[in-house]
């Protein structure tokens, strides 16, 4: 099995979303069950049913996230020494050079990716093109909206 990247604040992330699923949402959730399968006949009973289906998602999330820290590789971002590449964790400043505006991303995992917080996965097109180049470097990038090209501006590690 192979191992899931995840910066130090994603990872935390995680354990709080899954304290919080098996100590406030578990609970509340067979609360519910217990209620709704008191009202008696189960068959036509929707609040029962909606309470499973609940109980099914929150089943799922709990294995999913579990999986995802067992199988963690977390990189703490402030401790690494790339030599000024771009590096998974690594902030990068870039320059569009077509429109002169500049936008600046984190590379991070799958589940801490947030396009509107600046953070974007390591999968992500922009981040595989990324990865390995350093200050001063020109990228090509082909998006949806047509050919793009960035110059990396700063690569930071905070």
């Amino acid at each position: 099995m192979s191992k899931i990247p995840l910066t130090a604040r994603g990872a935390e992330k995680l354990q709080e979303e899954l304290k919080e699923l098996k100590s406030v949402a578990r609970p509340r959730v067979i609360k519910a069950i217990a209620e709704a399968r008191a009202h008696g006949d189960l068959k036509e009973n929707a609040e029962y049913h909606a309470a499973r289906d609940q109980q099914g998602f929150i089943e799922a999330r709990i294995r999913d996230i579990e999986h995802k820290l067992a199988h963690a590789q977390v990189i703490d971002v402030t401790q690494l020494d790339a030599g000024g590449k771009v590096v998974f964790g690594a902030t990068v400043e870039l320059l569009d050079e077509e429109s002169g505006s500049e936008v600046r991303y984190q590379i991070v995992g799958e589940d801490e990716a947030d396009i509107k917080a600046g953070r974007v996965s390591i999968t992500s097109p922009i981040a595989r093109a990324l990865i390995g180049k350093q200050e001063g470097d020109v990228v090509a990038l082909r998006t949806p909206g047509g050919d793009r090209s960035y110059e990396i501006l700063a690569v930071e590690y905070l």
